[in-house]
């Protein structure tokens, strides 16, 4: 597999984009890992870097996205916090490496059996973990659907805040960054959502929080 340079940046599409991680991570999920020379790659993007994506997930240790992707050194920047939620300071780092490195699609990335998402819902309160979880807080809030036991103990519960959590962290992306919504208007990015499966390692996107131009 090659390593990216500008010149083959350029020539991905949004959509292109898209469908090279959906490739990456079925060749996960078939243990089909593309052969890559990792030592050659960190030789050949020594002088720079042209990644095609910027993936926001979870610092969840089963969600690596260089691995569930299938990509190499140089091809994805990768933002991770837990409960993938956003900041002033992931905004920046995805303006940054839109508009200024020239990636070609944005994925928010939520995962199954999440502790972020499970502290969320139990309302956990501990040093500066509270800030970080009152960001879920309005994603608990916004499932109505089950009405008794929403608390972590609660699978179903669990996994249908995480799918509002990470359609809200899209939308929240487009309403606080006019850099990234007038990037995504013109066709110049895409943007997404999606959820993985920490037991299967598929990828599943949301197609209605997908934004992209002639797809």
């Amino acid at each position: 597999m090659k390593t990216l340079t500008q010149e083959m940046q350029s020539a991905i599409t949004p959509a292109m984009a898209l469908d090279l991680l959906k490739e990456g991570n079925k060749r996960f999920v078939n243990n089909l890992k593309v052969n890559r020379n990792l030592l050659q790659q960190a030789n050949e993007t020594s002088d720079g870097q042209h990644p095609f994506a910027v993936i926001l997930s979870c610092i969840d240790s089963r969600t690596s996205v260089e691995l569930i992707f299938d990509q190499g050194l140089g091809d994805v920047f990768s933002v991770r916090i837990a409960g993938n939620i956003i900041n002033e300071d992931i905004l920046g780092s995805m303006e940054f490496g839109c508009k200024v490195a020239g990636s070609k699609i944005i994925v928010v990335l939520g995962h199954t059996k999440c502790g972020a998402i499970k502290g969320a819902c139990d309302h956990v309160e501990m040093g500066n973990l509270t800030a970080l979880l009152s960001k879920i807080q309005p994603a608990v809030y916004d499932e109505k659907t089950e009405t008794e036991n929403r608390h972590s103990g609660n699978a179903d519960f669990i996994e249908k805040v995480s799918t509002i959590n990470v359609k809200r962290t899209v939308h929240a992306v487009i309403e606080r960054s006019p850099i990234l919504k007038e990037m995504i208007e013109t066709g110049a990015i895409a943007i997404v959502g999606g959820i993985h499966d920490i037991a299967t390692g598929e990828v599943g996107f949301y197609d209605d929080t997908l934004l992209i131009d002639n797809p």
